[in-house]
Parts: C-alpha cells; structure tokens; sequence
C-alpha cells in the first residue's frame, strides 16, 4: 500500500511505523522518552512488513541525514533500514555516547520493525569509533563498518563476536593505523576484511560502501543468518575476479593482492571460489615484480614517517615561510602525481597538517594563546575548504572585536559546510558582536 510524502510524515512521528513503506530520508525524528535526542530515518522501498535489517550511522558532527542520503540506493538494493545519530558528535565522552545510543535503540526498536539478529553500526572518523565503541558494549551487534578511523583509542583488536570491515582512503591520514587494525585483526578469529579506494579522509563512495554491505549479506549468510544465494555470491566472485585480472594487466600487483585479501575474507565459509584467490595470493607472493612493487610501497610508508617526524619537529619552531613552502609543495606534488602510492602519500600528509593545526588551533583558542592566530591561518592555507578552519578564523575575529571579517568567515564557513547553528549560537565571542538578527542572517544561509 503506498501513501503520500505527508502521510508518510505524519504516520513516522506519530505512530509505530511499518517497513512497508517508503520515501524520503527523515532528517529529525524525535525520541519519545527523550526529545532532545533525535536521528534521520530512511526506510527501504523494499518490503512487505516484515523485520528487516538496521544499520545505525554515527557522523563526527552529527550530521544524522548525511550518509543516509549518500547510501539509501544501497538500503534499497539489500533492504537495510538506515538511522543516522543527530547527537553523537566529536567531543562528546563515552557516557553520553551510551546515553545517545539507549535512546537511540529503544525509541527505534519501539517504532520500527527491526530483525533484531542483524542490527549493524557504522561511522566516520570519529563516528567510527563511537560505531566501535557501540558494538563492543552492545551484546548481538553482528557486525560494524569503520571508516577514516577504528577502535576507541587504547582498544587492541580481539575475538570479537561480531565481523569488522576497514574502509581506509589511500589519500587519509589515517590509512596507515587502518592497514595496521587489518594486521592485528588477522592475528584473531574476528571475521574482518580491509577496503582501500581512491580518496581522502571522507565518507566513502557510495560504490565503496556497496562492498561494506555485500559484506554484511555475505557474513549473515555464513552465520545462518539468512539463506545462502548462490547468484548473489558466484556475482560478487565473478567481478572480482574480473578486477584481479585487470590489475594484472596493468601491472598493479599490488591492488591485485589486496583485492584477493579481500575476497578471501569475503568468500571464507560461503563459497569455494575462494580456493581461486588463494591460488592467486600464492603466485603473486611469488612474483619478483610484486616483491618489487610491495617493497617500494613499505619504503614509502617509511618516507612518510619520516616526513611527519620533520614536520612534528617544525610545530614547535611555527616558521611561517616554512609552512607555506612545505604545504605548497605538497599540493603541488600531490595534483601532479595522481591516483599514485606517491600521491596517496602527499594527500595524506596533506591530511595529517590539517588535523593537527586543527588540534594545535583548537587548543590554543581554548587558552586564549596569542599563537592560536599563527596556526588557523596555517590550518586555513593546508585545507583551505574545511568549514571548521574559517568557523576558528570567525572566532579569532571576533574576538579582536572585528565583527565584519568574523561575518566574513562564518559565511565562508558555512559555504564549506558548517551546519551546526547551535553551536554558533552559544559561541560566547559570537555573542560579544553579533545580534540576534545577525546570528539569524548567518543561520539563514545554513541549508
């Protein structure tokens, strides 16, 4: 039976919704017994009221409705409810990350009809660790999907009782910790597999995730979890096979091997096309160019250590001429090289300046240290799009009573994607300068 948008709407606040229906991503649903938490809700086209099942997505800023729009074709394809945290956020402590989930998990269990033995999380960055954090709290989650970062911070992989899958830019920062999480986790019984593509530290491509959640329809199939569909993996073993051989071709035995990890990983337990990729692993562990190949790629991590223990050095000295040069180069050498180990290796350096000026900057604000100018503008010119390096440079401003270039930059901010009128709201320098009808102007230009 199909209802209009606004029916939809009114019958999701209002009462205890069915999985039949479908449409838009909900971007505010209010809990029930706690009102100041809400998420974004998206459910399936597919359906016929029976339980389906649910995926939880935790953004670093709260940004509930984001990956549900960026992954509801993938919630179509494989009937998946999606539900994205408008609370859980960087900054917030352990505590309120329970609190946010308890309230998450009741008022959507209360409202939806979930197949409570296929509840899955999954997060960014630091909504990667909060998905972590989650499933190793939560008895019966079955599996989690980390990207851009993994565990909570002085977590070591385990036994885990649920499966974990890696999604790592080869342009993040924090790629390398993610390839090293894949290495510990292959010291242990945790069914796990490690996805690398082209990009920086971002929620991945809708095409990346697609393999998280063949992953997930493929481990419940192992466990028992729903039948085993034949089609359904012969077609996952065909198109990998078909990338291995074209890697191969074009003499990326590199990309080869990682893609016959993964369908190892993918396939162990559920088909005997994995004896295709074993046999593959094995020739190329053989191959002299491969050896070639993997070597000069574990020259480079070291290179890039090395480079990060220079510019650690250089955080204390803050020479500006320094700084430019250095972060000029890097843009330079990193557009110049490409889809390359080389160029994955600028953009992520790239990525490790800008996360610790914002680190440095944010510190420094807090303190109201003189230098905390010097490193926004550092932090500016190393990502110069990042919403979070104009909202600082906004507050620095604002701060120095400077109410016009403060405007400046929360409007160029916000261009960049800052949504959090909250935030700017209880900003005390934005109070200082700002009116209420200036805060309104600016918060009328948040989409």
């Amino acid at each position: 039976m199909k209802f209009k948008r606004i029916g939809l709407f009114v019958i999701l606040l209002c009462v205890q919704l069915s999985t039949a229906l479908a449409g838009p991503v909900i971007g505010n649903v209010r809990c029930k017994k706690d009102p100041s938490q809400s998420y974004a809700l998206y459910i399936p086209e597919r359906g016929n009221n029976a339980a389906l099942p649910i995926v939880y997505f935790f953004d670093p800023h709260g940004a509930g409705a984001l990956p549900l729009n960026k992954y509801k074709v993938l919630a179509d394809r494989y009937g998946f409810i999606l539900v994205g945290s408008n609370n859980s956020r960087n900054g917030n402590n352990w505590k309120t990350s329970e609190k946010i989930w308890k309230s998450l998990w009741e008022d959507t269990r209360d409202r939806l009809k979930i197949d409570v033995n296929r509840v899955y999380t999954c997060g960014f960055s630091g909504g990667a660790k909060v998905a972590s954090f989650i499933a190793i709290e939560t008895p019966g989650i079955k599996g989690i999907i980390v990207g851009g970062s993994g565990l909570p911070d002085g977590v070591s992989g385990t036994d885990f009782s649920f499966g974990v899958t890696i999604l790592a830019g080869l342009g993040d920062m924090n790629m390398t910790d993610l390839v090293n999480l894949n290495q510990v986790l292959d010291k242990t019984r945790t069914r796990h597999r490690l996805v690398l593509f082209d990009g920086k530290h971002e929620w991945a491509p809708e095409k990346i995730m697609n393999t998280a959640f063949v992953a997930l329809q493929l481990d419940a199939m192992q466990a028992g979890l729903i039948g085993r569909n034949a089609a359904f993996i012969d077609k996952y073993a065909a198109d990998s096979k078909l990338r291995v051989a074209a890697y191969k071709q074009s003499n990326a035995l590199v990309r080869a091997m990682r893609d016959c990890q993964l369908s190892i990983r993918m396939l162990d337990g559920v088909s005997e096309e994995v004896k295709w990729f074993v046999d593959q692993q094995k020739a190329l562990s053989a191959d002299a160019a491969y050896k070639t190949q993997q070597e000069a790629d574990a020259a480079l991590l070291t290179r890039e250590q090395n480079i990060k223990t220079e510019y650690m050095q250089e955080f204390q000295r803050g020479e500006m001429p320094y700084w430019i040069k250095t972060i000029n180069d890097l843009k330079i050498k990193a557009n110049t090289s490409g889809a390359t180990a080389e160029g994955g290796m600028y953009q992520r350096l790239l990525a490790y300046l800008s996360l610790a000026f914002y680190t440095i900057s944010n510190h420094l604000i807090e303190e109201y240290n003189s230098e905390a100018g010097h490193f926004v503008e550092l932090y500016k010119l190393a990502d110069p799009t990042n919403p979070e390096a104009w909202y600082f440079s906004a507050i620095l401003n604002a701060r120095g009573g400077q109410k016009q270039i403060a405007e400046h930059d929360l409007s160029v901010a916000i261009e960049y994607g800052f949504t959090d009128k909250a935030r700017m709201e209880h900003e005390s320098e934005f109070q200082k300068v700002f009116s209420r009808a200036d805060l309104n102007r600016l918060e009328a230009k948040i989409h």
